[in-house]
């Protein structure tokens, strides 16, 4: 009896996936908890390992489909059921059947829609499956058996006197170079994101106020303390963890923008789960510092150094990125001078980061050069007023030109 792979649960708020790809093909045997086939969902990508050993003897899903949790994706039976049966003694020779009788055959789902869609009779198509099923390699190679040799054209010679009387041609035109062009089908998390984008312009009033941030402070800090972070925590001490420490002490001076709006009410949170958005090359995820109020700057940077490994890895989990009250993104690691970030929603502010870049200022009365960094809050102004935007930024600021005073309101 056949073993039915089915689409296992994929999470809080998670209804459907769409199969990104199968690691096994039809007739390919498979080991006891092998991964068989590969979900993508809008949050992370999971594969489905099989439950029971034996041979994938059927696909019922092919690449590109939406499915839910408890969907049979495909077939796994024992080696023996799989097994072709022996040759049998061949019958006599018999009558074609009628028309409108055809004989039965054994094809795959993608044998079928591929037929199908071409035309093909697959009575007429040779199968290499187990027990002789049709597979789709075998439809597309019988396409190309069957496609005609081009014809030469056939080339009627003129008369004599209307060849010579022909006139000379102009030389034609060289052909147009090749366009080439490829189609890529969109992951599933890149079909979130962009409509997870497209809906946060259009149900927000977000707006988004800037600053600049004279990083001086922060790095001579991080000069002095480098070497002897590393060597006791393990890992570098980065500009983030100060921006973390610097957003939560500002959060806690205007909670609006620790806030989600649901429906009529504001639900303001007094605890402070920091999303940090990373770049991945599927799209952004923005796995979550939970308590971030409560991390020392090692804790937060050794967070942060295990998801940016977890997604290379393709490891992060659900929980890694459910949830979050405010995100901090930082443009400045691929070079953006400024930017104008998107909410995360339902979340009602974010934090763009950007690129550290040495510019004169004037600093009392005298142009000096001085590491500078734009930073942008983009806010949903249905709950957060110009006023609370721009002071809650300016409290950022004076956090980081003042990293002493981390230890004491971040």
């Amino acid at each position: 009896m056949a073993t039915e792979i089915r689409v296992p649960p994929l999470g809080e708020s998670i209804v459907e996936a769409t199969v990104g790809r199968w690691l096994k093909r039809e007739g390919d045997p498979v080991a006891v908890g092998e991964p068989v086939v590969e979900l993508e969902t809008e949050k992370v990508n999971t594969e489905v390992p099989a439950d029971e050993g034996g041979v994938l003897v059927q696909i019922l899903r092919p690449e590109g489909a939406t499915v839910r949790p408890g969907e049979v994706l495909g077939l796994i039976a024992a080696r023996a059921e799989a097994a072709p049966p022996p040759p049998a003694e061949a019958p006599a020779p018999s009558a074609a059947p009628e028309r409108g009788e055809p004989a039965r055959v054994r094809a795959s789902p993608l044998a079928q829609r591929l037929a199908a869609e071409l035309g093909v009779d697959l009575a007429a198509v040779p199968g290499t499956g187990p027990g002789g099923r049709v597979t789709r390699a075998d439809v597309e190679a019988h396409v190309q058996r069957q496609a005609p040799e081009p014809a030469a054209p056939a080339v009627t010679p003129a008369p004599p006197q209307e060849r010579a009387a022909a006139p000379t041609l102009p030389p034609l035109a060289p052909a147009a170079p090749a366009r080439p062009e490829m189609r890529q089908r969109l992951s599933r998390r890149r079909l979130t994101i962009a409509r997870r984008l497209v809906e946060a312009q259009h149900t927000a009033a977000m707006l988004t106020t800037f600053n600049e941030i004279d990083m001086s402070a922060v790095i001579a800090l991080r000069e002095r303390w480098r070497a002897t972070f590393r060597e006791q925590y393990g890992v570098s001490l980065g500009y983030m963890s100060f921006f973390t420490k610097a957003v939560v002490g500002a959060l806690k001076a205007f909670p609006q923008l620790n806030a989600e709006l649901q429906g009529e009410e504001l639900v303001i949170k007094h605890y402070y789960d920091i999303g940090i958005a990373i770049g991945d090359p599927e799209g952004l995820v923005v796995p979550v510092l939970r308590d971030a109020d409560r991390l020392t700057f090692a804790q937060i940077e050794q967070a942060i150094a295990a998801f940016v490994q977890k997604a290379r890895e393709r490891t992060l989990t659900l929980e890694d990125l459910r949830g979050g009250t405010f995100t901090i993104t930082n443009g400045g690691v691929f070079g953006s001078l400024l930017s104008t970030p998107i909410l995360n929603p339902p979340q009602v502010g974010i934090l763009g980061m950007h690129k550290i870049e040495e510019r004169p200022v004037v600093v009392n009365g005298q142009i000096v050069i001085r590491p500078m960094m734009y930073v942008a809050l983009s806010y949903d102004h249905r709950v957060v007023d110009g006023r609370e935007a721009v002071l809650f930024l300016v409290r950022v600021k004076e956090l980081i030109e003042n990293p002493e005073r981390l230890l004491l309101e971040g």
